[in-house]
């Protein structure tokens, strides 16, 4: 078994909030992102939720956490491309990393969630033979690139200024920094053909096995045999990944039962699709560490993106943020920006309020 060397620390939080007081959590998801920052983490990402009490805009909400942080990563798993025009989209991805100064990481994946109550109201006229998939996703990725539009002698006015019309802001690096949530082979495949990093969480396709960790080593290996060695792709792994060494007695019986309460779905494929859950892993540092080192996932990357639970109170996030930056990842072989060797992990996590977000 390979030993785990993690050189790149991330969380994914899902931006809770309250629906008679949406300020308060999405300040705190706010405020979550400056924690992680401030501890080490290397990036911080959020989810793009429609109709649910999470973040509705991820280019919004980023190029709010990009003047709130300076230094980390600021990532997007996932936007839905169904819903997204790919200019306009690729207009305010690009304005949100200028603003970051480089740090934008755009994630996609296809597919319409809750289509039929949004589609008429997003789209005018009959949106269902739309491409809502692939194609899609590489016409924002075509717009990013800001080739210049119409011909060689095509000009734009405005005041005081005559230029060649193209996406503005106009930045080439956000182009390698554009990733897919691919869960399935054709998707992995598809990723790779196009030159996107790879984004792979604990939700995958069973095909041809019913076993989660085959299958997601299987598109692993797909990924890296089709991505072009010419340019240096990316892979992110995210687990579930609850400790709870500094947590109370209550609040570790919640996370157990958090835990017990999410088992059943990895026993067996779920559904038409034959979807595969990855297990929560959710126990002390010890516990965590026994665990992942038998995960040989873990061991084909580099790069760790904590998963975290949804409605769980700002407290609980901060803590379980602490125990795997001081307790977990130097065990995995992961160092803060700049550190010679690891934190001891003495440092007590903060005393944050019960509430807000979590409900």
């Amino acid at each position: 078994m390979s030993i785990p060397s993690i050189t790149s620390l991330a969380f994914l939080t899902p931006g809770n909030f309250a629906d008679e007081d949406p300020y308060t959590g999405l300040e705190e998801t706010l405020q979550l992102f400056e924690y992680g920052e401030r501890i080490g983490f290397d990036g911080a990402w959020v989810r793009q939720r429609h109709l649910e009490h999470g973040v509705g805009s991820a280019a919004v909400f980023l190029a709010a956490a990009g003047q709130r942080t300076e230094r980390v990563e600021l990532g997007t798993a996932v936007i839905p491309i169904g819903y997204e025009s790919p200019f306009r989209l690729a207009e305010d991805l690009a304005l949100a990393d200028v603003l970051s100064r480089g740090r934008l990481q755009a994630g996609f994946s296809t597919g319409m969630p809750h289509a039929e109550l949004l589609g008429d109201l997003v789209y005018d006229g009959d949106w269902r033979g739309f491409d809502l998939s692939y194609g899609r996703i590489a016409r924002v990725v075509d717009n990013l690139r800001g080739d210049y539009l119409g011909g060689p002698d095509t000009v734009i006015q405005s005041p005081g200024n005559t230029q060649r019309p193209r996406l503005q802001p106009h930045d080439p690096g956000l182009l390698d920094r554009v990733w897919y949530g691919g869960g399935s082979l054709r998707s992995i495949r598809w990723a790779a053909e196009h030159g996107l990093n790879l984004l792979s969480g604990n939700i995958v396709t069973g095909e041809g096995t019913d076993d989660f960790t085959t299958a997601q080593l299987t598109l692993l290996s797909a990924y890296r045999r089709t991505v072009s060695a010419a340019r240096p792709a990316r892979v992110a792994l995210g687990r579930v990944i609850v400790p709870f060494d500094s947590a109370d007695a209550t609040t570790r019986a919640r996370y157990r039962e958090y835990a017990a309460g999410r088992h059943a779905r990895t026993l067996a494929p779920q559904g038409r699709n034959r979807t595969l859950f990855a297990p929560d892993v959710v126990g002390t540092a010890e516990q965590i560490l026994e665990q992942l080192a038998t995960d040989p996932v873990v061991s084909a990357v580099s790069e760790l993106r904590l998963e975290l639970p949804y409605e769980f109170h700002r407290g609980d996030y901060e803590q379980i943020l602490h125990d795997v930056r001081h307790l977990i990842a130097p065990e995995l072989g992961w160092r803060p920006a700049g550190a010679a060797a690891p934190t001891a992990p003495q440092v007590a996590p903060p005393v944050a309020a019960r509430g807000g977000a979590g409900r």
